[in-house]
């Protein structure tokens, strides 16, 4: 499902393969009126984060949680991490 892009992306900003896939399972997606989806964590998807893999596993991998990856034609195109925050 990842691109060869979106895994040398990876591995350059640092972003587990477990981050992936739990933003396929419980990330919120948004759509960048281009043609791709944006997969990002809420706190209400963080929520059912903890839900699901208990508290103490997320609260270590709290760094990831502001990772992003953008989704087209059903693969990872890239990912990266938030600075700043989505507009509404």
């Amino acid at each position: 499902m990842l691109t060869s892009h979106a895994t040398v992306r990876c591995q350059q900003r640092g972003i587990p393969p477990l981050v992936i896939d739990w933003l396929h399972q419980f990330g919120e997606e948004r759509f960048d009126h281009r043609g791709a989806a944006i997969l990002h964590f809420s706190k209400r998807s963080i929520r059912r984060l903890e839900r699901a893999v208990g508290r103490q596993p997320v609260s270590k991998m709290k760094e990831y949680l502001r990772c992003y990856a953008v989704i087209s034609n059903g693969h990872v195109i890239t990912a990266g991490k938030r600075y700043k925050k989505f507009k509404t």
